[in-house]
């Protein structure tokens, strides 16, 4: 069975699990294998999910990002403590020695930020994991960065749905990047919004 098919299949089995409570479980083990080993776009989850279950939106985000950020510690570990043994092995398996050393480069100037423009730029989050671990960058501010740059990810998914309902699954298939840009922007708005609304007692 090829990743594709699999990953039908898995769609149609959590399309059926909808309202049944086990099935945030099967998101968040997809979201878990998405980040660390199988090429899944997990919007092709998410999307019909919550456009279909509108009242459900944030939560699905919220278990996608719980789903990832356990991955996204996985990772860190495998490259703080694998490597130096197995790192050839690794890096093939995550991307190749290409993405590695473009995004180690890129780590080199600014940690913090490299790992948020994973959002937005075309490498793996793998790549980020193991260059993260490997050279001993700050477990705390990668995990922040980590949770900064997902979040962007579904909960950007999440309002995309909120306001254009139906119609978002063929917005983000014919305008995927362009999209990410602008779910980046509004998701900063909103945090923005919602920061200074606490600071003046209005949010």
């Amino acid at each position: 069975m090829d990743w594709q098919h699999w990953q039908q299949r898995l769609g149609q089995r959590l399309s059926q699990w909808m309202d049944d409570p086990r099935a945030y479980w099967g998101l968040f083990l997809a979201s878990i294998m998405e980040t660390l080993i199988v090429p899944i776009p997990i919007e092709t989850i998410l999307l019909p999910w919550m456009v279909a279950r509108p009242k459900k939106l944030w939560r699905l985000a919220l278990v996608a990002l719980l789903g990832n950020l356990t991955a996204a510690c996985i990772g860190y570990a495998l490259g703080a403590w694998a490597m130096n043994q197995f790192g050839d092995q690794l890096i093939q398996l995550f991307g190749g020695q290409a993405a590695f050393d473009q995004f180690d480069q890129r780590f080199s100037d600014n940690g913090f930020v490299a790992v948020l423009s994973i959002a937005i730029i075309p490498i793996p989050f793998q790549i980020a994991m193991l260059v993260a671990g490997s050279t001993g960058y700050s477990f705390v501010l990668f995990v922040l960065a980590s949770l900064l740059a997902r979040s962007v990810r579904y909960f950007g998914l999440a309002l995309l749905v909120r306001f254009a309902g139906d119609r978002a699954r063929e917005i983000w298939r014919r305008h995927e990047r362009v999209m990410k840009l602008v779910l980046v922007v509004l998701v900063a708005a909103y945090l923005l919004y919602k920061l200074f609304g606490w600071w003046t007692g209005s949010g």
